[in-house]
């Protein structure tokens, strides 16, 4: 199923031009309908707090937060009115503690999604973790960018973090879908002893697979040396010159993520490229 539509859910001021960057070129490829989401933060009121607030209060909160949605809308507009393809700018009230809420709503309905890595120094309360929640229940893929992020077009040049799962296989097929004409990829398995490639069937296959849609296919096994297969998929695709991670997502329980840690987590947290998560 070709992209058509794309989301790209715009948090602050400060990742507004980071995302347009990342989002732009790939709506103009594939002709898509570009979605700008952004959520306005409900006002709350904790229960058994003893407090009044005024009609001043509920004023000068509402405007900060149209004020903020107009910085960002601005940059959407700015990046979007040249263009050729359908854009679309949604502001929504949060109505919920958290906004990703009306993130995986809206995320439902897209081809791709495209956020911003999780920024506490900007990010308001109710927008922390809303990659992993959109990630998680959304069932898209969602791309997701490193702040200040300011490298080449995605799509062209991927690495593929392989392994013998669903999510894994899910991922790329996503990234099929989003890659450009006559693509590279690199299948990297990370394993924790040395093996043959060559003798490893599945991701054969599915390096035969991706082939047969016309893109050129490296296939790699790599050690896992002590520092962690986060690691590793950070190295390999800096050696490549890879534009795009692509990794499947959370294939553990929320529980085993926060006691152990899992790559997702940690391609979240300290990725330096965009990654596609696959749910």
């Amino acid at each position: 199923m070709p992209i058509k539509t794309i989301l790209v859910c715009m948090t602050t001021k400060e990742n507004a031009e980071t995302l347009m960057k990342a989002a732009v070129p790939l709506a103009r490829r594939h002709g898509a309908h570009l979605v700008g989401l952004h959520t306005l933060q409900a006002l709350e009121i904790y229960p058994g707090v003893a407090i009044h607030v005024t009609a001043d209060v509920y004023q000068q909160f509402n405007s900060g937060q149209q004020q903020e949605a107009d910085a960002i809308q601005a940059v959407f507009e700015a990046y979007t009115e040249n263009e050729d393809f359908i854009s679309e700018w949604r502001l929504l009230k949060a109505q919920a503690t958290m906004a990703s809420e009306r993130m995986v709503e809206s995320a439902r309905a897209a081809d791709l999604v495209i956020m911003a890595h999780e920024d506490k120094k900007t990010d308001r309360y109710d927008q922390r973790r809303a990659q992993s929640a959109v990630i998680r229940q959304s069932g898209r893929p969602v791309i997701v960018i490193p702040m200040d992020y300011d490298g080449p077009e995605v799509g062209q040049n991927l690495l593929v973090g392989w392994s013998d799962t669903r999510e894994a296989a899910r991922a790329v097929h996503d990234a099929l879908t989003l890659a450009g004409n006559a693509s590279h990829f690199t299948l990297v398995r990370v394993t924790n002893r040395a093996t043959d490639e060559m003798q490893d069937a599945d991701i054969l296959d599915v390096s035969t697979a991706i082939s047969r849609h016309g893109h050129s296919v490296d296939v790699i096994q790599t050690e896992w040396h002590g520092s962690g297969i986060t690691e590793e998929l950070l190295k390999t695709a800096f050696e490549k010159g890879a534009d795009l991670i692509v990794t499947g997502a959370f294939g553990h329980s929320a529980a085993y993520d926060f006691v152990v840690g899992a790559t997702t987590s940690k391609l979240l947290k300290d990725a330096n490229l965009p990654v596609l998560f696959s749910k």
